[in-house]
C-alpha cells in the first residue's frame, strides 16, 4: 500500500498544464480542492492518452442512451479553464502507471495515478510498491473540460516538420527526407 495517498472526490479544479518552453516542457496534472493543491508530473504522451481515453469513456456512456447521466458532448462553457497552473507548482511525484474508470454510483470518471517504482527492485521488496498514489473522481462536465484542455496543451508544443514529422526547434531543423540518403 502506498505510504502517501492524495484523494480528491469533488475537486474544484483539475487541469493539465506545463512549465517551460516547447521542446523543454514539464507536464503537470494539477488538482485543487479548496486550499488543498496537488501537482504530479506526467509525460506528454500520458497526458495525451488520458484525454483520449476520458473522451472514449464519456462518448461510450453517451452512446449507451442513459439520459440520466447528463454527459455533455462538448466542454460546458462555464467549465472552460484557460488559466495557468496554480502556484506553487511542486511535483509531488512522477507518474508511473495510471488506471482510468467509471464510478456508476457517483457518475464520475475515476483516475488512479501511481508514482514510478524502481524497476531494478526485487518484486518481493517494498521498493517495488509505489510510494504515492493519486485517487481522483471527476464529474462528467469537469472530465470533458479536462480532456479538451489537455488536448490543447499537448498540441501547443513545437510544430511538426511536414516532411519527416519530427518536431522543429525555433533555432532550426535538419530534415532528412526518407529515401534520400
Amino acid at each position: 500500500m502506498p505510504s502517501i495517498v492524495h484523494e480528491f472526490e469533488w475537486p474544484d479544479r483539475v487541469v493539465v498544464g506545463t512549465v517551460g518552453r516547447p521542446g523543454d516542457r514539464t507536464f503537470y496534472l494539477q488538482i485543487r480542492a479548496s486550499s488543498r493543491l496537488v501537482s504530479i508530473v506526467l509525460e506528454k504522451e500520458q497526458a495525451a492518452v488520458l484525454a483520449e481515453k476520458i473522451d472514449e469513456i464519456l462518448d461510450g456512456l453517451m452512446a449507451s442512451g442513459d439520459d440520466s447521466l447528463s454527459i455533455p458532448a462538448d466542454t460546458p462553457v462555464e467549465l472552460v479553464d484557460n488559466d495557468p497552473l496554480d502556484e506553487p507548482v511542486d511535483g509531488e511525484f512522477r507518474t508511473g502507471t495510471m488506471a482510468l474508470g467509471w464510478d456508476p454510483v457517483t457518475a464520475q470518471i475515476t483516475l488512479q495515478a501511481f508514482s514510478m517504482v524502481d524497476e531494478d527492485a526485487d518484486p518481493q521488496s517494498l521498493e517495488s510498491e509505489p510510494e504515492a498514489v493519486l485517487l481522483l473522481k471527476m464529474p462528467v462536465g469537469t472530465s470533458r473540460a479536462f480532456a479538451h484542455r489537455t488536448r490543447e496543451i499537448v498540441g501547443a508544443g513545437r510544430p511538426l516538420c511536414p516532411f519527416c514529422a519530427q518536431p522543429m526547434d525555433p533555432s532550426g531543423h535538419t530534415c532528412v527526407l526518407p529515401g534520400l540518403m
